[in-house]
């Protein structure tokens, strides 16, 4: 695997291929990489010549400073598992490669998705994510772009931007990674002690009891029967859980348009910030 550190020893490395027959594949991370993210690598890799990886913990997309600072970066065990997955190159580049010193202004409209969930809850947050992923795209310049089910939103978000700007990438969201206690597999899961990791299983228990019973209850008694799940787990703390379409993520409140749903949450599990969701339809 080659490991690149610099957009110039990357470019330069891009320009020795033919890309006009080489389709490139691209998995964005932020390191601390568990399964999940091999298997973006392995979805990649089936269908793509050259599977590109990047690791870069990206200042811009964290609303909250000690949740950057308390992010895992293990780098060394990261890269030895992209080669093990067979993971062809690795864009590693520090800070001051990606952000100058001079001020930079991004100013891209997400659109309601921006005021949706994670957009609500973590404000600025998809600015950064946009800002970093589209310096990314110009830089690899790939065919096909992988993303996790497990940030929904951030694929939606990252699909309108691809658009808006009109960038000839297909964008491929990739099934959930979980743990076989149905956990989804999240670089902050090494963050939780014992007792928090078995607490962090009621994310799951609450949007398998949403999908057995969608067609079972109301949804406003459905949201609220889910929700009570979390009562009283000492340090856990609901932020949302919502029935939203999987194409916009506009709650759904009407009974009779329950097609193409999407159960989400976000929740605190201690100082630990969780995301899942679960197709319903």
């Amino acid at each position: 695997m080659k490991i690149f550190r610099t957009q110039k020893q990357l470019t330069d490395f891009l320009g020795t291929l033919n890309n006009s027959i080489l389709k490139i594949g691209f998995v964005p991370t932020m390191g601390a990489l568990h399964q999940g993210h091999l298997s973006l690598i392995e979805q990649s890799k089936e269908i793509c010549d050259l599977t590109i990886a990047s690791i870069f913990v990206n200042p811009t997309q964290f609303n909250n400073p000690n949740d950057l600072l308390k992010y895992p970066k293990p780098i060394e065990q990261d890269i030895a598992m992209l080669e093990k997955a067979g993971c062809d190159v690795l864009f590693n580049p520090e800070t001051d490669e990606v952000y100058t010193t001079e001020e930079e202004i991004w100013n891209y409209n997400v659109g309601e998705l921006n005021a949706l969930l994670e957009g609500e809850f973590r404000p600025g947050h998809y600015l950064g994510v946009t800002q970093i992923v589209y310096k990314l795209f110009n830089w690899v310049k790939p065919n096909v772009a992988f993303f996790g089910q497990k940030d929904y939103q951030q694929y939606l978000v990252i699909k309108k931007m691809v658009k808006d700007f009109n960038l000839n990438i297909d964008v491929i969201s990739c099934s959930i990674i979980r743990e076989k206690d149905g956990l989804a597999m999240s670089s902050r899961n090494i963050r939780l002690n014992a007792d928090e990791r078995t607490k962090a299983l009621i994310i799951n228990k609450s949007l398998k009891f949403v999908k057995e019973n969608f067609d079972q209850f109301k949804l406003s008694e459905l949201k609220e029967l889910a929700k009570n799940f979390y009562n009283g787990i000492y340090g856990v703390k609901l932020e949302y859980l919502k029935i939203c379409k999987q194409n916009s993520l506009k709650e759904i409140t009407e009974e009779k348009d329950k097609s193409n749903a999407i159960a989400l949450i976000a929740c605190y599990v201690g100082e630990t910030r969780l995301i899942d969701n679960m197709m319903l339809s």
